[in-house]
């Protein structure tokens, strides 16, 4: 396989800079900048291996490797541009930040788009996040989870590109993906392209769950999709341009830097927690199922060490629930629901990652169930549940007590639609 680049740190070349044109310096730099991943890009590479193995060498040419690390491939795009990145703490490139590596290579890197949970992704979900200053590089960090959602035209008026750089777990009401279209329509409108360094998305390997219906439409599921969508964020992307998604009838330049190696049946290790309460595997597995709690009464376990790998609330029946969590207020989870009560529910986290993957589908026993033993059930539920399932059908059918299957048959169709549509935009072997 074709060696790929890596950045170092740069501290090598520090007199060189002072004493030799800055062009060849750069020339220099970047030639043991590319020796230098001989020795330990494929150490960065290791926790995230094809089919989830941890020795496999870059060099046998089956690592899945991301796009942010085929710096070769996008490396000659950024020449003499004004960047914006579009990123947070999952930017990385091996354990160097996409920011440091651009800025150390001497592209000309402009200002920060920050998602929620802000650039650092250490912003408790749902936080208001202020513009500030990335105390690192000292470049300007302008929030999309504050005051605007949307880059302001101010901001984006002397670039020449936007880079989207960000780990997403595949499910429709993980922000991200709604940052990343609000950022492509505010470029359409100027337009400037915006190129995205695509990722595995861990959740790729199946599509599920009710399609978003249009009065359901919101800042946690913009599109008719379902919770499941099976994409990365660039085909994601790629649909909604394709589709006419972009309001005002607005096409965008995007251009895809590819996942090599991967496909959608690829077992794919997040190395980097994508935000604070998803902390790991099991959480990421578990949350597309997990997170319709966060429309009821019900305690996905935030403020625990166990955030979306537990579940319970201080009214379910003992006998039924034994395992007895209490969340507290922790950075991760300020507020979190039922604070420093009692809750009895079902510990999740000692479940292998590996069998929830296979399963492929939303687990709705879950939901369902603790509903049926829930005593005031018409508490249950808030009104934060029609914008998570994309519809007002699913808080119905579980009060009228239709069974699973019967529900998740009513999806069929509308997932059937959907799947056409995606496989238009497909940039990697699906995994049927």
């Amino acid at each position: 396989m074709k060696a790929k680049k890596f950045i170092s740190s740069g501290h090598f070349l520090l007199v060189t800079r002072y004493s030799l044109p800055f062009t060849f310096y750069l020339q220099i730099r970047r030639l043991f900048s590319f020796i230098f991943f001989f020795t330990i890009f494929s150490a960065q590479l290791s926790c995230c291996p094809h089919c989830g193995k941890q020795s496999q060498s870059i060099n046998d040419g089956s690592a899945v490797i991301p796009g942010a690390y085929q710096t070769e491939v996008y490396f000659p795009i950024l020449e003499d541009k004004r960047i914006a990145v579009v990123g947070n703490h999952t930017s990385t490139v091996g354990d160097t930040h996409l920011v440091d590596t651009l800025l150390s290579s001497g592209f000309n890197v402009v200002r920060i788009f920050s998602p929620e949970h802000g650039f650092r992704g250490t912003a408790a979900d749902g936080e208001y996040i202020d513009d500030g200053k990335d105390k690192n590089t000292g470049l300007p960090v302008i929030s999309l989870y504050g005051e605007n959602r949307r880059p302001q035209p101010q901001y984006i008026e002397d670039l020449d590109l936007i880079i989207f750089d960000i780990q997403d777990v595949g499910v429709r009401f993980y922000t991200y993906i709604s940052t990343m279209t609000y950022v492509i329509e505010e470029a359409a409108k100027k337009g400037l392209p915006v190129m995205i360094l695509d990722r595995p998305n861990p959740n790729g390997h199946y599509v599920d769950g009710p399609v978003l219906e249009p009065e359901f439409s919101s800042f946690v599921g913009l599109h008719p999709v379902p919770v499941v969508h099976g994409m990365t964020v660039g085909e994601y992307a790629l649909m909604v341009n394709g589709e006419g998604w972009l309001k005002d009838e607005l096409y965008a330049d995007i251009e895809v830097i590819k996942v090599a190696n991967y496909c959608h049946s690829t077992p794919y290790e997040v190395c980097v927690s994508p935000s604070p309460n998803l902390p790991n595997m099991t959480a990421i597995y578990l949350y597309p199922s997990l997170c319709f709690f966060e429309g009821t009464q019900i305690s996905v376990g935030r403020g625990t060490e166990k955030p979306f790998q537990v579940f319970g609330h201080p009214e379910l029946p003992t006998e039924k629930y034994s395992y007895l969590f209490t969340p507290k207020s922790i950075s991760a989870s300020p507020n979190p629901p039922q604070l420093n009560r009692n809750c009895f529910g079902k510990d999740l986290s000692k479940t292998n990652p590996d069998s929830i993957r296979a399963k492929g589908f939303i687990d709705l026993t879950y939901l369902i169930d603790a509903y049926k033993n829930f005593p005031d059930k018409d508490t249950f539920f808030n009104n934060y549940f029609e914008r998570l399932a994309g519809t007002g059908k699913l808080r119905k059918q579980i009060i009228k007590g239709i069974a699973i299957e019967e529900i998740r048959q009513s999806w069929e169709k509308d997932i059937e639609s959907f799947k056409k549509i995606r496989k238009k935009y497909l940039l990697y072997n699906d995994f049927e």
